[in-house]
């Protein structure tokens, strides 16, 4: 229960429910002075609509303000405490105390949950990054800098894409060997297609089997494979030669126009040369026998050549490291030359294949369309360029998308990384500052995954050297005046004394000391608490912390040179078993326990300034080592009587 007096009740501004306290039946001081108390009950209802209201403002400012900053730091101590009015504050301890009784039934878990991934889901939106970070159509990254990394990403796929390349062009190969007259032509250019495409497929091979090859032809492939700009080149290359493949043997076919090759043959007027009459000559797309005389080399399927260009278009989309705006160019540069070529006067395959399909129409079906009827459906060549256009806007829509996914990809790779990163930094820092506070081998016990937070750790010490050092005059020279900012820059000092301190102890000569913790002006620190710093036999760390020691007094020695004060330090030093262990499982609390540390707290606190008392068993130990001591005599020791102890010289005998 929390117990309070009237005069804190008077502050609370009726914001919790009390009850009589009857405090003077329990304690004879608050009778005699009839102090009224009261017991908290509970909040009151306002002050619970109070607290859930803080809370939303509280979560809306910290997504406002994003990293202001603490209030909190050497330039502004105190600040949060300083700023609130006295009742404010009360009630803050108050609240603080009660928690349980004002919180539990204001905060929903749930909600909490909810609003954060709504939030995460929000920063993480397809549509909001892709607004922030990519432009609509070029889909190239606003940021300078992210279009940088992205270019320098590496494929591994490319050898995939050339892979799909060298099928699209055997295929295309193999309908044009069935369906179109044999060329040398044909034969020449597809072997050295096929013989180029190997070498390039070789190259990627060794990419991906590195070891396997000599060393220059590993240069090679990595300057190749890893380069972006290089394996666009590539893929463009193969993609040019596809297309070069698809249309190479419309140069090898008979280009003559059919019309005037029968008329001359008939010896009749190119206009009377149509459909019917070649139905009459019963010469059809499957007559291998030309109606000109000889042997037929006309293409009678021209519409394979279009056929294997759509294959080419499809060999571009494969290649994804191409931008969609490269390719839709690469694309639309490859329908324009075919069109052009097709187009083109002298080429008459598209004109003579719409005439022998007409024909081959009459002659397959019997029917009795005239030659009119036959002439108005569309021709071919006004049907090649629709389909190439639309089927090159298809593939380009399908490269945007292919493209915005991966360079979403790329930012979500790029976030995660920098906030690996960061969560990295963070541990380390946060790591840094567990080992401020806790020795190394208990900090990496804390942060063992198997360990239950409930569980006590401790060990016992078998000889430990423990050391209290006092600036005793410190008391004198703290003061709290307007001048000195109320006391801060007093603390000010202590804290750059203390950071003087600390930046000894972490010297290599002193690894086997641990800085246990300060009590005001007091410093406390031991050496030999584990395997790793515990000297048996050499009884080394004992003679680290008497250096440490004498270290201090010649740094307050220093300080006082250049800060123009007066401190004077005393240092009692000890030596024997401890129990060492941490106290507290959420803000834990390392500290070392025993008779040891009580006779080492008395040397302190019973020695004469400016000087650095030890017991007897320190003095037997340090002087085996050649460490000069001077006997002070007999000391009163609290909880011991007498004792016999020594004032430790500046240094070791060698020094």
């Amino acid at each position: 229960r929390i117990h309070i007096t009237k005069a804190t009740l008077q502050y609370l501004n009726e914001d919790y429910e009390v009850e009589p306290g009857y405090g003077g039946e329990r304690n004879a001081y608050l009778k005699e002075n009839s102090i009224e108390t009261y017991l908290i009950v509970g909040c009151s209802q306002k002050r619970k609509e109070e607290k859930a209201m803080m809370a939303k403002l509280q979560r809306a400012r910290a997504n406002s303000i994003g990293n202001l900053g603490s209030p909190w730091g050497p330039e502004r101590p105190f600040h949060v405490a300083n700023h609130l009015s006295k009742d404010m504050r009360i009630r803050g301890i108050v609240d603080y105390m009660g928690k349980d009784k004002c919180t539990q039934e204001t905060m929903n878990p749930e909600d909490e949950v909810d609003e954060f991934l709504g939030r995460a889901i929000d920063a993480r939106s397809i549509d909001r990054l892709r607004s922030e970070h990519v432009r609509k159509f070029l889909l190239t990254f606003r940021k300078g800098e992210l279009e940088k990394k992205y270019s320098k990403e590496v494929d591994d796929r490319s050898g995939g894409y050339v892979v799909c390349a060298f099928l699209v062009f055997f295929f295309i190969c193999l309908v044009q060997i069935l369906i179109m007259p044999h060329s040398f032509l044909m034969l020449g250019f597809y072997l050295s297609c096929c013989l180029v495409l190997i070498t390039i497929l070789f190259v990627c091979a060794i990419y991906s089997c590195f070891r396997l090859f000599p060393t220059p032809l590993q240069h090679i492939s990595k300057k190749i494979v890893q380069s972006r700009t290089n394996s666009t080149i590539v893929g463009i290359f193969t993609i040019i030669l596809v297309f070069l493949s698809a249309f190479i043997n419309m140069f090898a076919c008979n280009s003559e126009d059919l019309r005037e090759c029968v008329a001359k043959e008939q010896n009749i007027t190119p206009r009377m040369v149509n459909a019917c009459y070649l139905k009459s000559l019963n010469y059809t797309l499957g007559e291998e026998v030309s109606p000109c005389g000889g042997t037929s080399l006309f293409c009678n399927f021209p519409e394979y050549f279009t056929y294997s260009v759509l294959l080419t278009l499809l060999a571009c989309a494969v290649f994804l490291q191409i931008s969609s705006i490269g390719k839709l160019t690469l694309m639309f540069i490859i329908e324009v030359i075919f069109i052009i070529l097709v187009e083109w006067p002298k080429v008459n395959l598209f004109d003579n294949f719409d005439l022998l399909v007409a024909a081959n129409a009459l002659a397959t079906y019997n029917e009795t369309e005239t030659c009119q009827e036959m002439g108005s459906k569309v021709a071919l060549k006004y049907v090649t360029p629709v389909i190439l256009t639309v089927f090159v806007l298809a593939l380009y829509l399908h490269a945007q998308q292919v493209e915005s996914t991966a360079r979403l990809d790329f930012l979500w790779k790029l976030q995660a990384t920098e906030e690996k990163e960061e969560m990295e930094e963070l541990q380390a820092y946060n790591r840094r500052l567990l080992h401020n506070i806790l020795p190394k081998d208990v900090a990496a016990h804390f942060l063992a995954r198997e360990r239950r937070n409930d569980e006590l750790y401790y060990q016992s010490c078998e000889c430990v050297a423990v050391m209290f050092a006092s600036i005793s005059n410190f008391s004198e020279f703290y003061v709290e005046l307007e001048a000195n900012n109320e006391g801060v820059e007093c603390l000010r000092l202590l804290n750059e004394i203390i950071a003087d301190f600390d930046e000894i102890i972490s010297e290599e000569q002193f690894r086997q000391l641990e800085k246990i913790k300060t009590i005001g002006s007091t410093y406390m620190a031991a050496s030999g608490l584990n395997d790793s710093t515990y000297d048996k036999a050499g009884k080394s760390h004992i003679m680290a912390l008497a250096d440490y020691a004498t270290r201090l007094m010649e740094q307050m020695k220093y300080i006082n040179e250049h800060s123009f004060n007066n401190f004077q330090m005393k240092i009692g030093l000890n030596i024997g078993p401890v129990v060492a262990g941490v106290i507290g499982a959420r803000k834990p609390q390392y500290d070392i326990w025993g008779n040891t540390v009580n006779v080492a707290s008395r040397m302190d606190s019973t020695g004469i300034p400016d000087k650095i008392q030890v017991t007897g068993d320190m003095q037997q130990v340090l002087a085996a080592k050649g460490y000069h001591l001077q006997c002070r005599g007999l000391v009163k020791v609290k909880g011991k009587g007498e004792m016999m102890t020594y004032f430790l010289s500046e240094g070791p005998a060698n020094s």
